[in-house]
Order: structure tokens, then C-alpha cells, then sequence
């Protein structure tokens, strides 16, 4: 039997090793299928460039208005960094009997779907259709008042530095809870929270001492924290979610 000549066995090796570098390169799909979209399976669209339709990159965390819905109203805060969503928040959802259940399953898959989309354009999640017109809603109008407040800013700027230092007084919109209104008014100077007081305030009845108790560590913590970003205080979890979403609101209308 004739040898095979070493080099014409390299050559042919070598041709083996690029026709199967050929064949696995083509069987490798177009594109990564990713993973389905957390709100109902359907894959929300792409994460927009331009999250505000192009309407200006701005950064903060903006608080949607209410959106009232047949089971209970539903509200929006979102984190904007650099003209895109990067976290989003219900602090309004519907609540009680099943309502309960339907919001603990539909607003994390909500939250995930408007930060991959980077806008307002969402799939409802199954079975929590009015919950999710509601949030689609209030985040479009959460995501109005950053692109104007980008807006405002970058005019701002254009006036020179240190401009918008001096005080401001603001009150937010009044938080509607289980045990009644809850509405802060906020000093701001120089850029930090100064003093916070609570106009309205949950009373009668038990509410009076949880109302007494709370207002005073609330507004030391938010005046320590310069943002609405505090704990709740034990024993009045409904009266500490309203004074922080009033708190943002307030905060808010400051420029965050």
C-alpha cells in the first residue's frame, strides 16, 4: 500500500477542520431569541433610543399622575437616567378581595416591561386588562413631565449656574389612603430639603396617636434622607405610603 505523503495528510486535515468550522457557523440562529416579555409572554418592543419620543434625554424620578380605573386608580413613578427608563414603580394599585391577587401578579411583570421598552407602549398582562391601562397610562404621563422637565432644565442651564438655589415651598397633591388624605408641603433651599410638615394627616379615633407618633419621625427622616426615598414607620404603613407619595409629588414640582 502507497504512504500518504505527510504533507498532502496536513492539507487535508486542515480542509476538514474549516468545513466544520463552515457547517456549525450555519447552523447557528439569525438572532438570540431572548426571552419572553415578562407581561403576558408576548415580547414587548425593543427598548426605545429615545424613551420620550425624542422629546429630550433628561434624568430623575418623576411621579405619573392617577389613573383611575373601574377596580381602584393605579399610579406610576418612574427612574429616569440619561433619557431612559431604568426602574418603574406602582405606588397606586388596586387592592382588596381579588384585586390583591391580580396586582401581585401583574404590576412586577408591568415594572419589567416598561423598563425593556423604555416607553409607554406595553402589553397588558392577561387577565388584569383595566390594571394595565391604568399603569400604561400613568407612566406616559410620568414620562410627559420628565421629557418637560428636561425640557425646563436644559433652558435653566442655559441661565448660568446657580440658578434655582434660592427656597422653595411646595406642596404635593394629597395621597388618598385607607384611614383618610395625607398631604406634605416641603421646604426646599439650595437644592435640599429643609422642613417637611404634613397638612393632611389621617385623624379619629386610633388614628389620632398613629398620626401623632408617625408625622413627627416621617418628616425627620425625609429632611435626613433629602429625598422620598424613607422607611415606614412600624405600626402606620398607610400613613407613611401616602406621605412619601406626596413627598415625591412635592419633590417633583421642585425639579426632583
Amino acid at each position: 500500500m502507497r504512504k500518504s505523503h505527510p504533507v498532502r495528510r496536513a492539507v487535508l486535515a486542515g480542509a476538514a477542520t474549516v468545513s466544520g468550522i463552515v457547517l456549525l457557523l450555519s447552523l447557528k440562529p439569525a438572532s438570540d431569541p431572548g426571552s419572553a416579555s415578562a407581561a403576558g409572554g408576548a415580547a414587548p418592543p425593543v427598548a426605545a433610543q429615545s424613551p420620550q419620543g425624542g422629546r429630550g434625554a433628561g434624568s430623575g424620578t418623576v411621579t405619573g399622575d392617577a389613573a383611575r380605573t373601574q377596580y381602584g386608580p393605579v399610579q406610576v413613578r418612574v427612574t429616569v437616567s440619561a433619557g431612559k427608563i431604568t426602574r418603574a414603580e406602582a405606588v397606586q394599585a388596586p387592592k382588596g378581595g381579588q384585586s390583591d391577587q391580580v396586582t401581585a401578579d401583574a404590576v412586577p411583570k408591568l415594572n419589567q416591561a416598561a423598563v425593556a421598552a423604555g416607553n409607554a407602549d406595553i402589553d397588558a398582562v392577561s387577565g388584569a386588562t383595566y390594571t394595565s391601562a391604568g399603569y400604561a397610562k400613568s407612566l406616559q404621563s410620568a414620562l410627559d413631565k420628565a421629557a418637560a422637565a428636561a425640557g425646563s432644565n436644559a433652558g435653566a442651564a442655559e441661565e448660568g449656574a446657580g440658578a434655582g438655589q434660592g427656597t422653595q415651598v411646595l406642596t404635593g397633591d394629597a395621597a388618598q389612603t385607607q384611614y383618610g388624605p395625607v398631604q406634605v408641603r416641603v421646604t426646599v433651599s439650595g437644592g435640599r430639603i429643609t422642613d417637611v410638615e404634613a397638612l393632611q394627616a389621617p385623624k379619629g379615633g386610633r388614628s389620632d396617636q398613629v398620626t401623632a407618633d408617625a408625622v413627627p419621625k416621617l418628616n425627620r427622616a425625609a429632611v435626613a434622607a433629602g429625598n422620598a426615598d424613607i422607611d415606614a414607620v412600624s405600626g402606620a404603613t398607610y400613613t407613611s405610603a401616602g406621605y412619601t407619595q406626596s413627598l415625591q409629588s412635592a419633590l417633583d414640582r421642585a425639579g426632583g
